[in-house]
């Protein structure tokens, strides 16, 4: 069996990180949205890549585990991308935590079953971790050993707690990274490697959607005041992936890079206010 690439969540940045990585072995695309998933895949085929399609939800470990038991069979996972989550203006509290968050733990644990010394991992979170209130030592701790069962039922992670969709989506980002940090360690007694990449304002449907939403105005501000001065594309996070994901990056795993055209640093220097509410 040849090496198999594992791409999570095929919309926007996902296909467009799959076109770039699938050459040269099989490309396993899932999606919870089908028609989207299909499309994706037969375009790709049509194109001559070696692709095949799977529904995954995963904010369901069953359906991830049936995805994993698919991809074991198909072959040898060298690369899993996991772009699939939803944004504030998409769904409420409980599902952005149940896919932004569970379904991010489900992924690291169910695949970290069949990774090998020539697999290389990354889970795509959002800048948007950069700006969310930091978790406490002990939060942090309760994190790194919890399930995505449990990490449902973690008090800091309840509605009370988080009020809103939006505090909610930087949250569960933050801990992204945290669990991929947690992760590495993991991966790494399997020869794996795991990292995160925190996307800035993309122009993908999503970051349209968010653009158009009550905190588009500061999001633009951030990107006007950038050292780039530009919204990013689903190339620049492909290029970094690609990095991460390669030779050149076998010393590094555990880590988050930013890719965000220094929307972030614009905040941090004070350019860019955070919003009062």
């Amino acid at each position: 069996m040849g090496d198999v690439l594992v791409v999570i969540g095929v919309g926007g940045m996902g296909g467009t990180i799959a076109r770039r990585l699938a050459p040269g072995r099989t490309t396993v695309l899932a999606d919870y949205n089908e028609s989207l998933l299909s499309a994706t895949a037969d375009s790709m085929r049509a194109d001559g890549f070696d692709v095949v399609a799977q529904h995954v939800d995963v904010s369901s470990r069953e359906s991830v585990h049936r995805l994993v038991e698919f991809v074991a069979k198909t072959g040898k996972l060298s690369t899993l991308v996991h772009t699939a989550g939803v944004s504030p203006t998409m769904m409420p509290l409980d599902r952005i935590l149940a896919i932004d968050l569970a379904g991010v733990a489900y992924t690291l644990e169910e695949f970290g079953a069949i990774v090998n010394p020539d697999t290389a991992g990354v889970v795509v979170s959002s800048m948007s971790s950069y700006l969310s209130r930091p978790f406490t030592p002990e939060q942090e701790h309760a994190i790194r050993v919890s399930t995505g069962e449990q990490l449902l039922k973690l008090d800091f992670f309840s509605e009370a707690a988080l009020g809103n969709s939006g505090v909610g989506y930087g949250v569960a980002k933050l801990a992204n990274r945290i669990q991929v940090q947690a992760a590495s360690i993991a991966w790494g007694a399997r020869g794996a490697r795991i990292n995160a990449v925190s996307p800035g304002v993309i122009s993908t449907g999503m970051g349209q959607q968010e653009l158009d939403s009550p905190s588009g105005a500061f999001m633009q501000a951030m990107v006007d005041n950038s050292g780039t001065g530009r919204i990013g594309t689903a190339s620049d996070i492909a290029d970094a992936v690609t990095f991460l994901v390669g030779p050149q990056a076998s010393f590094i795993t555990g880590i988050d890079l930013l890719v965000d055209g220094g929307a972030i640093a614009a905040v941090y220097s004070g350019k860019v206010p955070l919003p009062t509410a």
